[in-house]
């Protein structure tokens, strides 16, 4: 799953919700010098990634990709998801997507010193791009496949992707919703899990 998943998926804790952003930007066990609940955030990241990678119907996703992007389908699913969880946002959650994002950045700018650099690096970009709102957008998602394929110096043909989007709109649409509440039920078990050891 891409960031605004991530962040959902760690409910109303903060420093759950940095961790979990983050752990992108976290090289294997580095991240012991954090707080205890931000190093849950990048153990749930880990979690929710694993499942996401194994599960069926994200490999059914993956696999009207495959043939044109190989290894870089799993990358694009992730964006493509978090497409369609912005554009239906109000059915997962109580408060207005713009809102959401911008108390989001808030708590990153807050917490900054404990960022990793190279989300230091990005979030000046997310925030003027205001990233986690415009996800819902097609063009939106556009930008970002573009912003993509650039960073694999064109090799990846990301850009391309909006064109599947278009084509499998209501497929990917329907693999999402189902798959989204698997990983809704596996993040709230995994939380618990995580909070309480």
């Amino acid at each position: 799953m891409n960031f605004l998943a991530h962040i959902y998926l760690s409910g109303n804790n903060d420093e759950l919700k940095i961790g979990n952003f983050i752990a992108d930007g976290i090289v294997g066990n580095k991240y012991k010098h954090l707080p205890i609940t931000v190093q849950k955030g990048i153990q749930l990241h880990r979690k929710i990634d694993s499942f996401t990678d194994t599960h069926p119907i994200v490999r059914k996703s993956k696999k009207r990709l495959h043939p044109r992007y190989r290894h870089y389908d799993g990358v694009i699913i992730d964006i493509l998801y978090d497409h369609y969880l912005a554009k239906n946002w109000l059915v997962y959650s109580d408060i207005e997507l713009n809102a959401y994002a911008q108390q989001f950045y808030t708590l990153l700018t807050d917490n900054h010193e404990i960022l990793p650099e190279k989300i230091k690096k990005l979030l000046p970009y997310m925030i003027k791009g205001n990233w986690l709102y415009n996800y819902r957008t097609i063009e939106g998602i556009e930008t970002v496949l573009i912003g993509m394929n650039k960073r694999t110096k064109n090799i990846s043909k990301m850009n391309l992707a909006i064109e599947d989007l278009q084509l499998y709109y209501t497929d990917f649409e329907d693999d999402f919703t189902t798959f989204f509440e698997d990983l809704r039920n596996l993040s709230s078990e995994q939380t618990k899990i995580i909070l309480n050891k």
